[in-house]
């Protein structure tokens, strides 16, 4: 049988109230498919870094290096700003694993309303596909002259050759596999150097897939068109921070963010991925109970896809779609009454 050695890392606020539902549903896929699951945790956050001085002990990257796979919870709680610990954990894990594709998943799911008119059920399933270790998310830069009034910050955005080719690569490969049809955001008309080079990376990319058709939007425009047809996409593919501001606006459109999952993929699998739910770590709700665990559960669908179980991923995906289009079990944020609890039980019932 085989054996999967995988990191949990609850983080902070409700992180530590939506991984325990996924274990639970993981072990009953496990249990089903005949793949076993070991577990290490680790009590990475915020609040170690308020005790300690430091989100993760010095060798952190090296606990993980062993693993198959890491499931995250959340990051980032009050008292810590956000730079530090997206900086002092998330950022590093991503970066020393070169997970340079970060995938989102949007699916409007029948029994959860869109804010927006047009995202209907079967319309709307298109994947963002996000650079997810340079770009404008770059460490290069620097603050000088600070306390005076010529203080100034500068923040270089690093696009290069090979780190924009393999994540178009990725992106022109899974639109082969889906729809066929790719939309490349760009903002050339106003970033006068890195966005006609990612251009013209995407052109050269482009000719190795002659049977995906391709457009690109200025990423203006491509936001405007996420609300008003959104259900034109296939495969969305951007810089980091391009596809970072689209998939949390596409996860809005298709009815919260509760529910996103995303994937920071190694795709040669020299290193673990991560899987974690986009929705952070909600410190109003945190404590309480009701946060909604489908981000994290759909997370640990494509962490076992990922690992080579599409079936046992498709169970869960099937259970999530059961359990919203049959049954009015829903946590707060769908507009429900249910506790995590409550919600978890009759996932796994389903399944």
């Amino acid at each position: 049988m085989t054996n999967h050695r995988i990191a949990l890392i609850p983080g902070d606020g409700i992180g530590a109230e939506v991984l325990p539902p996924a274990r639970r549903v993981l072990d009953v896929l496990g249990r089903r498919h005949g793949f076993g699951l070991t577990y290490t945790s680790y009590d990475w956050s915020c609040e170690r870094y308020l005790r300690d001085g430091a989100m993760m002990p010095d060798d952190g990257l090296d606990l993980l290096r062993d693993k198959d796979a890491i499931l995250l919870g959340a990051v980032g709680y009050p008292g810590v700003p956000d730079h530090v610990s997206l900086w002092g954990l998330l950022i590093p894990i991503r970066r020393a694993f070169r997970q340079y594709v970060n995938l989102r998943p949007i699916r409007v799911f029948d029994g959860v309303e869109s804010p927006v008119r047009g995202a209907r059920p079967e319309v709307v399933d298109f994947v963002v596909v996000r650079e997810n270790v340079e770009g404008e998310y770059s460490e290069v830069g620097g603050r000088m002259n600070r306390g005076f009034a010529d203080e100034m910050a500068v923040q270089e955005a690093v696009f290069t050759r090979a780190g924009v080719t393999r994540v178009l690569d990725h992106a022109f490969e899974l639109a082969t596999r889906r729809g066929g049809r790719l939309t490349s955001a760009t903002k050339s008309n106003g970033i006068v150097h890195t966005m006609p080079f990612w251009d013209e990376l995407v052109a050269e990319r482009a000719a190795r897939f002659p049977r995906v058709s391709w457009e690109q939007e200025h990423i203006d425009a491509l936001a405007a068109k996420f609300v008003l047809a959104p259900g034109s996409f296939d495969v969305v593919v951007a810089s980091n921070l391009f596809g970072d501001i689209l998939s949390d606006l596409a996860a809005a459109v298709a009815g919260s963010i509760g529910i996103a999952p995303a994937a920071n993929l190694n795709p040669e699998r020299d290193f673990p991925s991560m899987f974690e739910p986009v929705h952070g770590s909600a410190p109003d709700i945190a404590g309480k109970g009701i946060a909604n665990p489908l981000g994290a559960i759909w997370s640990a669908a494509m962490m076992l896809d990922h690992l080579g179980h599409p079936d046992a991923a498709e169970d869960i995906t099937d259970a999530i779609a059961a359990l919203l289009a049959g049954t009015a079990v829903r946590t707060r944020d769908l507009g429900g009454t249910a506790t995590t609890a409550e919600f978890t039980e009759k996932l796994i019932e389903l399944l």
